[in-house]
């Protein structure tokens, strides 16, 4: 469910990044992070395979959501990578995220400085309590990434791939 209140597009800032809206403009990096096997190597999903692939995917990400952001660094428009939420829910105060990032900005801590923000937004803009995070057993950076920003992980695994851990960051306002 998508947090249907918000009219325009959320553009999230932090210290060295622009989270914005994705944009046809950024064609060539979503088919890099869409085709690159290493970047695919622990997703489950048909890699691009032609830019008008890449193409498709922004235009049906902007018709359908107000939470899948382009990152980007300050002063330069190029996107870095992408981060989104999905199966939102109002009722429960949850939902999961997702995120990537091409390789040369990998280990520069930006996808932790991103991270970070959403759940910033997530919990005080959103007011949800509960974020999922489902990462493949030896997709290392990104279970020390949500070890460090305190998610947890726990018993279950994804039905549909015994490969992927569940980890879940719940949030008290202690945490805040």
């Amino acid at each position: 469910m998508e947090h249907r209140n918000l009219k325009t597009f959320p553009i999230l800032t932090t210290e060295r990044l622009t989270l914005r809206q994705l944009s046809d403009n950024d064609v060539q990096e979503i088919f890099i992070l869409r085709s690159d096997a290493l970047i695919n190597k622990y997703l489950d999903r048909n890699p691009s395979k032609t830019l008008e692939d890449a193409l498709k995917f922004i235009k049906k990400i902007k018709n359908n959501s107000l939470s899948y952001w382009a990152i980007q660094q300050k002063g330069n428009k190029k996107l870095v990578g992408t981060i989104c939420l999905f199966d939102i829910s109002a009722e429960l105060k949850k939902c999961e995220i997702g995120y990537e990032l091409l390789t040369e900005y990998q280990g520069k801590g930006i996808m932790r400085e991103t991270v970070k923000k959403i759940i910033e937004y997530s919990t005080q803009t959103l007011g949800l309590k509960t974020i999922d995070a489902y990462t493949h057993k030896d997709n290392q950076s990104s279970t020390n990434l949500l070890k460090e920003l305190k998610f947890k992980s726990t018993d279950r695994i994804d039905d549909t791939n015994s490969n992927l851990i569940l980890f879940r960051l719940n949030i008290s306002n202690k945490n805040k």
